[in-house]
């Protein structure tokens, strides 16, 4: 497969994201509504230190042969029968089992492999593919890099993140990650979202212009305005990145502006976000305590009308710490 250097056209590139988005839709029987994404897994292959190696099995016991089946694949499994039980080895898997019988030793092997298949087919089905990923992501080409990034599997969109992020000053990614900020349909949107945003913690890498910087800057804006959820701390990361890493001259005026939104999750996520842009700009303290002002006697929720109170009195006394963020009724 091409690397990540091969050469693609942005747009093609954003029409094949686009294409990948329809699909998911599709396959989610036409619901766009976001999904609560689980918890990232680091995930980490062999599962464990060869088991052969802690008894001590030579290269001249693996005499044996046998194989199980997955997911629709025969794998050959290499057997040593020792004093210490049955030992497996899947050369293919880079994995091995022991058990008192083969029986058992190849339903253990089985059993500890489905992380592995699950990850592959997760893989797989991000890119719109059948069966099994067996291949390496850093050798996967900017389109289907950015399909990972919606990966049910939040380590494999972390992973595709990674990499996309080694190759930065690449920009021909950027209109998809526009994309992927503007998205309002993939049902794993949040976890792709907040993919992009850690990427765009250092924009500039990522920008050809100053027009490009701004048409991040208005879609994240754009992602606190009409926030529905904050699944996977997606709004709330959208707040910090305006506010610390791209505060002067956007990010700053943007979070202001958001205290406007129609969404409480994005008012939450700019009051929040206001805090850093003091830090990095002490200049804007009068206008952003003023606003905060504001907002406590504003703001149509109780609770962010408290909020913001708190927020502006840390700001104007210049604490290093500052109250957290509360939770609406129904969230965890």
């Amino acid at each position: 497969m091409a690397s990540l250097e091969s050469p693609q056209n942005a747009q093609e590139i954003v029409r094949a994201l686009t294409l990948s988005i329809d699909a998911a839709v599709a396959a989610n029987g036409g619901s766009t509504a976001a999904r609560r994404p689980a918890h990232r897994v680091k995930f980490h292959w062999p599962p464990q230190h060869p088991v052969s190696y802690s008894y001590h099995v030579l290269a001249s016991d693996w005499t044996g042969k046998s194989s199980f089946e997955a997911h629709g694949e025969t794998f050959e499994v290499r057997i040593a029968r020792t004093p210490h039980g049955v030992f497996g080895r899947c050369e293919d898997l880079w994995h091995e089992e022991r058990g008192d019988t083969e029986e058992d030793m190849l339903r253990s092997l089985r059993e500890s492999c489905e992380p592995l298949f699950q990850r592959q087919l997760a893989i797989n089905r991000a890119l719109l593919l059948p069966g099994r990923f067996i291949g390496h992501i850093r050798d996967l080409d900017p389109s289907s890099l950015l399909r990972l990034l919606y990966c049910d599997d939040r380590d494999v969109a972390n992973d595709a993140k990674t990499e996309i992020e080694t190759h930065a000053s690449n920009h021909v990614v950027f209109p998809a990650l526009l994309a992927i900020l503007n998205d309002r349909r993939h049902p794993n949107r949040r976890s792709a979202q907040w993919c992009v945003l850690d990427l765009f913690e250092d924009l500039p890498s990522y920008c050809d212009s100053e027009q490009d910087e701004q048409d991040a800057v208005a879609a994240i804006r754009g992602l606190i305005w009409d926030a529905e959820d904050d699944f996977a701390r997606t709004i709330y990361k959208a707040g910090v990145v305006l506010g610390g890493h791209i505060p002067y001259v956007y990010g700053g005026p943007a979070l202001l502006e958001c205290l406007k939104a129609p969404s409480p999750i994005g008012r939450r996520s700019a009051i929040h976000g206001l805090y850093h842009v003091v830090e990095w700009i002490p200049e804007m303290k009068e206008r952003v305590v003023t606003a905060l002002r504001e907002q406590a006697q504003t703001d149509p929720e109780p609770i962010l009308r408290e909020y913001a109170g708190r927020m502006a009195t840390d700001i104007q006394s210049g604490d290093n710490d500052h109250v957290a963020d509360p939770l609406f009724p129904g969230e965890r």
